[in-house]
């Protein structure tokens, strides 16, 4: 086995699943009794590997009676993402409501905003169509680019690269969704007097794939730590139903089915995984290249991806900036 692979395995693969559920758990729990003050959480489960690792990580920490579940479909929803959550929902038993947010968004834009710039691109697009966009360029060495993708009602597949204006207002009216979704979850907390968990993996919180004010608010965030391998290894362990721990990660945000890697993402999780954390504890990129089986040039286009992401997202992760600080505050 490849040296810094098998470094990865030990480190990685091989952990203390146990040891690390209680220690997420022990930290949840401190964090809820000393810092928010809350008597238990909410969190919205999206179907996906990582809502559901929240999720049981809650009731594990609190037992289901502390902890509200959300499901909060909308039009573009997938089917399987929402039997997954109920499989979820009805394993944890934990207290729960599903809230249509489609009538919402509809009445906000965010339907008709997305509409109108895929139709500046293709003009015939409209009801019964189905879009996506995906990314392109990174792992040649070019700057990132966008393609827009369109099914027609009699499946006829269409592809163009999107100018920055419409994919800037694609991305920003898809975005209503999380931070609706957000508002909904703030609400319940309000109203019960609950913290709201937030979902991100290593990967999503490092590379800056989630909405600011949308998926990326939350009070407190159990796996932002973890690489999304060791999430999956950690529903295994939590017991949750094989069907959601064999969930494929998916955006679940356009009508078209859509995967990370091909939407933000460089490779397929499991591989980016493995080069982030390459990347992480200095590995050279000649090392990555051996680890993945790559050429050395798609290596440093990788580590190059990374680290662009990291810059260009960074606001994202800021709170926001006061003109001076009052020392009569805790900041956090």
């Amino acid at each position: 086995m490849n040296t810094l692979l098998k470094q990865y395995t030990n480190e990685i693969i091989n952990f203390d699943c146990e040891g690390e559920i209680n220690k997420i758990c022990s930290t949840m729990r401190e964090v809820m009794r000393n810092k928010l003050r809350r008597r238990g959480v909410v969190v919205a489960v999206s179907g996906g590997i990582d809502s559901t690792v929240c999720a049981a990580l809650s009731v594990k920490a609190f037992g289901p009676g502390k902890v509200f579940l959300l499901q909060l479909p909308e039009v573009d929803s997938a089917g399987e993402t929402q039997d997954r959550s109920t499989i979820l929902i009805n394993h944890l038993k934990a207290p729960h409501i599903k809230n249509n947010i489609a009538d919402t968004l509809e009445a906000i834009g965010c339907y008709s905003a997305r509409d109108d710039a895929i139709r500046s691109t293709f003009p015939e697009y409209t009801d019964g169509w189905k879009n996506k966009i995906v990314i392109k360029g990174g792992l040649d060495g070019q700057i990132n680019h966008f393609i827009l993708v369109v099914q027609s009602p009699d499946g006829g597949i269409f592809e163009k690269r999107l100018n920055i204006k419409e994919y800037l207002q694609i991305v920003a009216a898809t975005n209503y969704k999380q931070r609706i979704r957000k508002t909904i979850e703030y609400y319940h907390a309000d109203r019960l007097n609950y913290a709201v968990v937030g979902t991100p993996n290593r990967l999503e919180y490092d590379q800056g794939f989630f909405v600011k004010n949308g998926d990326g608010s939350a009070d407190l965030k159990p796996i932002a730590h973890l690489y999304k391998t060791q999430v999956y290894a950690l529903a295994r362990a939590l017991g949750v139903p094989e069907t959601v721990c064999n969930a494929i990660p998916t955006t679940d945000t356009y009508s078209l089915p859509q995967g990370q890697d091909e939407f933000y993402f460089a490779l397929e999780y499991k591989k980016m995984d493995q080069a982030l954390w390459a990347y992480n504890v200095g590995a050279s990129a000649q090392s990555l290249a051996d680890m993945l089986e790559i050429d050395l040039k798609q290596a440093e286009y990788i580590y190059n991806d990374i680290e662009t992401k990291r810059v260009t997202t960074q606001y994202l992760h800021f709170s926001p900036f006061l003109m001076e600080l009052m020392p009569e505050i805790k900041h956090n």
